[in-house]
């Protein structure tokens, strides 16, 4: 007799959510673990709770924050229960992980107008009508003098002091604030609260999650799965994707603008982007590169994959179709903004320094920039190159001036 974890059909079925798991998954405490929880609740018919928190600290999200919003997405779409969770409270303390100081604080109003944008573009990547979007400021607010005391009696300095970050600043002596220590034991008490089966978080995590395992055993519950993902590595091909890195794709970028930057990622880059920035299929995406294209035609694939999930084909094609007018075929954009050049900025002849007419068209921002910009070439009114930085120019209405491959303005001269 078969007996059910001997079940072929169990089986099969436990291997089929493992394999769509693995995807784009680093490290988890433990596999096995996770296998035998997929198996009660294929018996049981109960899904997994799978937890996702995040602190709303900046109104813009970029493609490296999809991650782990694709794995939570991944878990709903193979019947478990999404957990996300908004650290509205957590947000206002700061989280150190990967920092060499200290967050700066952020204000109530502050998190509250970015947990909307949160929620707005996460749900380019979630079907939130699926997930159970909770507060973490509904239960650490209550927890009260005597329950902060309770919960921070559950970790040691030196346990604490054991974290890289910690560890790095404590050695150089850059401060440690006693409000960061508190940070992984708040965001371990939101497993608590849940009753999380599974935890998503990035590599640099690690240490959080695990301490959510143990505040779930010393309260008599069964310790979390934490599942960890990549980094996504930035447009630069050496740092995680960041915006103050300058590296970064937002959700909310226009078209080309996303495309234009996927043209220039490193060619190394390209097989991990498809497997993390992309849904494809494993199995599609060895295909892909087992043609052998050229690197430019796989990128125009990626681009138009990923400018694709946060807009429509549409956009993705029209965004193809720009960037090859311009940067191949070497033609004008097909909508160009226009800038009306007031007549006090011309002299009587009609003409303007071309330094001057940067500045306006906001191509730099000094006339020192400038006029190095001028000098290294690019720049061209109609298609006639201007080279000397101190040059005075006249245009005829509705000329184009150009500042290398991706700036474009139509000169409009004043009535």
């Amino acid at each position: 007799m078969t007996t059910p974890d001997q079940d072929p059909a169990l089986e099969a079925e436990v291997e089929r959510q493992m394999a769509e798991l693995r995807r784009g998954a680093t490290q988890i405490v433990s596999e096995e673990g996770l296998r035998a929880r997929i198996a009660r609740s294929v018996r049981t018919g109960r899904p997994l709770r799978v937890k996702l928190g995040v602190d709303p600290t900046a109104h813009d999200l970029h493609l490296g924050f999809t991650l782990p919003l694709r794995k939570l997405q991944v878990f709903s779409e193979l019947g478990h229960q999404p957990v996300l969770i908004i650290g509205d409270a957590t947000a206002m303390v700061g989280d150190p992980s990967g920092r060499n100081k200290a967050r700066p604080q952020l204000t109530r109003e502050m998190v509250d107008d970015y947990a909307a944008s949160y929620l707005r573009q996460a749900s380019k990547v979630l079907d939130l009508e699926r997930v159970e979007v909770r507060r973490n400021s509904e239960w650490l607010g209550e927890l009260g003098f005597s329950g902060m005391i309770g919960l921070v009696g559950h970790a040691t300095v030196a346990q604490l002091l054991v974290r890289e970050d910690f560890a790095k600043r404590y050695r150089e002596g850059t401060p440690i604030y006693l409000h960061e220590f508190v940070y992984p034991l708040l965001q371990g008490w939101d497993s608590v609260v849940v009753r999380a089966d599974v935890e998503l978080g990035g590599q640099d995590q690690l240490f959080n999650l695990l301490i959510g395992r143990d505040l779930q055993e010393a309260e008599g519950q069964e310790a979390q799965i934490c599942m960890m993902g990549p980094l996504l590595v930035g447009l630069d091909g050496s740092r995680k994707m960041s915006k103050s890195f300058g590296n970064s794709i937002g959700l909310d970028e226009a078209p080309g603008e996303m495309f234009g930057k996927v043209m220039s990622l490193p060619d190394e880059l390209m097989r991990p982007w498809f497997e993390l920035a992309t849904t494809l299929p494993l199995d599609e995406i060895e295909a892909i590169f087992a043609a052998g294209s050229h690197p430019r035609d796989l990128k125009d694939r990626l681009g138009r994959e990923i400018v694709e999930r946060f807009h429509d084909e549409a956009a993705a094609q029209g965004a193809s179709d720009e960037f090859r007018r311009i940067f191949t075929e070497q033609q004008l954009p097909s909508e160009i903004e226009e800038l009306p050049v007031p007549a006090d900025a011309l002299d009587a002849e009609g003409r303007i320094w071309i330094v001057a007419l940067l500045r306006l068209a906001g191509f730099v921002t000094s006339n020192g920039e400038g006029m190095r910009l001028v000098s290294q070439g690019g720049i061209k009114i109609e298609g006639e190159a201007v080279g000397d930085p101190k040059a005075e120019v006249t245009f005829e209405d509705g000329a184009v001036l150009r500042a290398g491959k991706k700036r474009f303005v139509r000169l409009r001269r004043p009535e």
